[in-house]
């Protein structure tokens, strides 16, 4: 699938990144992007009649993005609970899942290896170029390329650079 479906949402309104580590909030055409997809999990979950949420945010390794860190998502997961029908009946309580909220990117890339994932299937790119592969110089891009090395292991995305 072409990640320009989410350009529009997702990219940067100019190529200015935040230093690794800087409490410098990037600008986005998108703020808020987790909620999208937290929210998007939510109708999933009320529609299957599940209560739990996956997502994977990392707090550790956010690069200036306020809606990766756990205060955000339990914040939605309140809402959720506010929100739905479900919770309003107390039927069922929504839970947001962050398995990865607090391990370093190496750490997260070590244990995907060791399920097997197909990172190619994988993307973290804020700027595609036109040819749908990763920028390499957005945030997401420079902290993904140092968790692969970090854990060395070869990202099919960028073994073609």
């Amino acid at each position: 699938m072409s990640c320009r479906i989410f350009e529009s949402k997702l990219r940067y309104i100019d190529a200015n990144t935040a230093s690794e580590g800087s409490r410098l909030i990037q600008v986005r055409r998108h703020p808020q992007g987790r909620q999208v997809h937290v929210d998007a999990g939510e109708d999933a979950t009320s529609w299957l009649g599940s209560a739990d949420i996956f997502i994977g945010v990392n707090a550790l390794d956010y690069s200036g993005y306020p809606d990766c860190r756990p205060e955000y998502i339990e914040a939605f997961e309140h809402l959720a609970n506010l929100a739905t029908k479900a919770g309003v009946e107390e039927r069922s309580r929504f839970r947001v899942r962050m398995p990865l909220v607090a391990l370093g990117k190496a750490d997260i890339v070590r244990h995907a290896a060791k399920l097997g994932v197909d990172f190619a299937m994988t993307w973290s790119c804020y700027a595609p170029r036109a040819d749908d592969r990763p920028c390499g110089v957005c945030d997401s891009c420079i902290l993904r390329a140092k968790g692969f090395a970090e854990a060395g292991v070869q990202d099919p995305l960028t073994a073609a650079r």
